[in-house]
């Protein structure tokens, strides 16, 4: 028998017709499945004076209200879920450091549907089967872990499931097994870097050839640091707990142009954050995603605070989105000027003298607000030489002229600030601590 798990899928290069006619009978269906058994979207559609029988063109979507985070927690822990809950295999839930966490529900079928789309998304990063695949991502109620799992041995992989932290072993275990793939954060990334320099190996010396990095925002200057260190192709998930989790979008190994929208199974829409209103491909806006093929927890225009913008199809039939630039919810506003870390992160990676490993402390003095970025030298350069002294001079000027915004510069020794095993904090707002 023929394997063809590592075969692109016919819907990936169908035409724009067969895929919008798709997208119309899975939405038409996953509106009224919503409607029929999730009081929230009952009492939401009824209240907007919409049923999803108004539902003709994929247009019409933009007439049904937005879902956001607080409708999840206000239905915690299972009240979205739209199958009972005996049929539910499986739940995930966000961290809920900022309040209750997100629950989100699976059916036998759903984590079928998020297996094959991982799968889909590694094949795409240029995985097939037969290939070592070392997941650094954290297992647990965290979706990275468990997702990239099962999406990888669906494709066919051999699997280690290393999850995160003990890096000196992650290295160790990368010179000794030789994965060909590794899925882990970026940030994490560069402790693994760190590493195996700090064992007196090249990173470029291990049989690693992609690494597939999600679950926080990167820049392509970082991506550029990653495989001139590496010696890889690296390539952009996305996903999001809510959504699925990992797999709702990837890059293509071959244009690495940014994450193609797996449309068959999520109808993607970018609105003005300010108004709601829908805007047209090409233009920056919030992403918000409308699932339609899940079962247990279906979520209609989830507005997920991520800022892009829609492209046009290019390795693939289906649209892609550019990297994120941040998220609504983590951007700084400094003296009127709107500062995302991942400006500031893309400054810092163009400086030879910088490591890539910064934290960014804002704070208030009187009325005024104030930032103050800690960045690490790179090995070999002296904090109190010349060349440390004309970097931090340096980056202040360009964060003064790209950004908008005036900063101070904290130079800090290489391995000083605080490693990451799973998502980097990037950012300590003192503004609100009393």
């Amino acid at each position: 028998m023929n394997d063809h798990r590592g075969e692109i899928e016919a819907i990936e290069k169908a035409s724009r017709d067969e895929l919008s006619a798709l997208q119309l009978e899975r939405l038409q269906k996953t509106l009224k499945h919503a409607y029929d058994n999730v009081d929230h979207y009952r009492k939401s559609f009824d209240a907007a004076g919409v049923h999803p029988d108004d539902l003709k063109q994929l247009s019409d979507l933009s007439k049904f209200p937005f879902l956001v985070k607080q409708d999840l927690r206000d239905n915690y822990p299972f009240g979205m879920f739209a199958v009972p809950r005996e049929s539910v295999v499986r739940v995930h839930a966000s961290s809920g450091t900022t309040g209750k966490p997100t629950v989100v529900g699976y059916t036998a079928n759903d984590i079928d549907t998020w297996s094959n789309l991982v799968a889909r998304s590694i094949r795409a990063a240029g995985g097939q089967p037969g290939d070592i695949l070392h997941n650094a991502y954290g297992y647990g109620l965290f979706t990275g872990g468990l997702g990239a799992h099962y999406g990888a041995e669906r494709l066919g992989c051999t699997v280690v499931p290393m999850s995160g932290g003990q890096t000196e072993k992650q290295v160790q275990l990368i010179m000794d097994f030789k994965p060909r793939i590794l899925m882990v954060t970026p940030s994490y990334m560069l402790n693994l870097i760190d590493e195996f320099h700090r064992q007196g190996i090249d990173p470029k010396d291990s049989s690693l050839e992609i690494g597939i990095f999600g679950a926080e925002p990167w820049t392509n200057a970082m991506r550029n640091q990653i495989e001139s260190a590496v010696g890889i192709d690296a390539v952009d998930i996305y996903g999001l707990s809510e959504v699925i989790g990992p797999g709702v979008a990837s890059e293509c190994a071959e244009t690495k142009d940014g994450p193609v929208v797996w449309e068959d199974h999520f109808y993607p829409e970018i609105i003005n954050p300010d108004t709601g209103e829908p805007v047209a491909d090409g233009e920056q806006g919030e992403l918000v995603f409308t699932s339609l093929t899940k079962e247990a927890l279906p979520v209609i225009r989830y507005c997920t605070r991520d800022l892009t913008r829609l492209l046009p199809p290019t390795a693939r039939s289906m649209r892609r989105i550019d990297k994120i630039t941040g998220r609504s919810d983590d951007m700084l506003i400094i003296r009127g000027v709107n500062v995302f870390p991942t400006q500031i992160e893309e400054l810092i990676c163009k400086q030879s003298e910088l490591a890539p490993h910064y934290l960014i402390e804002v704070s208030r003095e009187g009325n005024m607000d104030c930032i103050t970025v800690q960045v690490e030298v790179s090995q070999g350069v002296d904090l109190s030489s010349p060349t440390g002294a004309e970097a931090a001079a340096l980056l202040r000027n360009n964060i003064k002229s790209y950004i908008g915004t005036s900063a101070e510069i904290e130079l800090k020794s290489c391995g000083s600030l605080e490693r990451s095993v799973g998502k980097a904090k990037r950012v300590i707002d003192k503004r609100n601590i009393a």
